[in-house]
C-alpha cells in the first residue's frame, strides 16, 4: 500500500502528453504545489504539507517517473527533460482549477520548479528552491575530488544500460546510501518511510535514470539557452541551502543571483532532508515566500 500524507485525498490527475500523475491534495485556499526530491515521493512534504494546508490547498504529486505516477518509456531526450516535467505540474494544477500558483521544490523537483518558473512566468506566482543550484550551475560547480560528493550524477549520465543494470542489481543499497548520507538528522525518515522510498525507487530505476540523464543532456541545452537569451526568474524566489558554497568553493547566493533578482537566498543547519528535519523552519520559509 502506497504511503500517503494522512488528512489528504489521494488521487490521479493529469500532467502533459498523457502522462498520469498520482497525488495528495489537502486544505483550502490559495494553491501551493510541493515537488519532491531523489531518493523520494511526495510523501516527504508530509509534515511541511499539513502545517501549510489550515491557509493553502496544497498539492503534491509524485514526478513523472517517481512514486506512483506514471513512468513512461525514455523514447527520446524530451520525455524526461524538465520541460515537459514542469508543463506536468501546469497541467496538473490546471486540472485542479488553478491557472496560477506558488511553486516549491526540493532537489530533483526544484530542477523542475526551476524550470516551470522560466517556461511559465505567467502561471508561478512566487517560486521555492530546496538545496540545488540550477542544472547548468551544477556541472560548473563541480571539480576535482569534491565532485565525488555528486557520484551519482555522473553514473546515471550514462549510456542506457549500464547504470540501470548497476542499480537494479543493488537497489536498496544504492537508494539506502543517499538516505544515510544525506540526512544530519536519521530520525526524520523514520523506517516506514525508508521503507516507502526504497520500494518506491527500486520500481522507478529506469525512469529515475533517465531523469538523471536528461540533466546531463537536455537540460543543459535548455539551461543554455536561457542564459544566452538573459531570461530570468520573473517571481519572487526563495533558495533555502546547506552551505554548499563553502564547500564546494563557489558563491551560492551569487549564482542564485544571475537567475533571479527578486532573491532571499538562506542557509539551513538541516540536512539535505530539510522539510522532513526542519518542517518548521520550512514551512516558515514557505509562508514567508508567500507574503511577498
Amino acid at each position: 500500500m502506497t504511503l500517503t500524507i494522512p488528512g489528504f485525498d489521494h488521487i490521479r490527475l493529469p500532467g502533459a502528453g498523457g502522462v498520469e500523475l498520482s497525488t495528495a491534495v489537502g486544505g483550502s485556499g490559495s494553491p501551493v504545489v510541493l515537488l519532491h526530491g531523489f531518493p523520494q515521493t511526495h510523501l516527504m512534504w508530509r509534515h511541511v504539507a499539513e502545517r501549510l494546508a489550515d491557509e493553502h490547498t496544497v498539492i503534491c504529486p509524485d514526478l513523472r517517473g517517481y512514486g506512483a505516477s506514471d513512468k513512461p518509456a525514455a523514447t527520446d531526450p524530451d520525455v524526461y527533460a524538465k520541460r515537459a516535467m514542469a508543463a506536468d505540474v501546469v497541467t496538473l494544477a490546471a486540472a485542479l482549477g488553478h491557472e496560477r500558483f506558488a511553486l516549491v521544490g526540493h532537489d530533483r523537483g526544484a530542477l523542475v520548479a526551476f524550470r516551470a518558473g522560466l517556461d511559465h512566468p505567467e502561471t508561478i506566482t512566487h517560486l521555492g528552491i530546496l538545496d540545488i543550484v540550477p542544472t547548468l550551475d551544477m556541472w560548473n560547480v563541480l571539480h576535482g575530488v569534491s565532485a565525488a560528493v555528486g557520484y551519482h550524477l555522473f553514473l546515471m549520465a550514462q549510456p542506457p544500460g549500464l547504470p540501470e543494470t548497476m542499480i537494479a542489481g543493488s537497489a536498496d543499497a544504492f537508494f539506502g546510501s543517499f538516505l544515510d548520507a544525506w540526512a544530519n538528522d536519521p530520525a526524520a525518515v523514520p523506517e516506514d518511510v525508508r521503507a516507502e522510498y526504497l520500494r518506491a525507487s527500486a520500481a522507478a530505476v529506469p525512469s529515475i535514470v533517465a531523469d538523471y540523464r536528461a540533466s546531463a543532456g537536455i537540460d543543459v541545452l535548455h539551461d543554455q539557452a536561457d542564459l544566452d537569451a538573459g531570461s530570468q526568474l520573473a517571481m519572487p524566489v526563495t533558495v533555502v541551502q546547506q552551505d554548499w558554497g563553502a564547500r564546494l568553493g563557489y558563491d551560492a547566493a551569487g549564482v542564485w543571483k544571475a537567475w533571479a533578482p527578486d532573491l532571499d537566498h538562506r542557509l539551513t543547519r538541516a540536512g539535505h532532508f530539510m522539510a522532513e528535519e526542519a518542517p518548521d523552519e520550512i514551512a516558515a520559509t514557505i509562508r514567508g515566500l508567500l507574503a511577498r
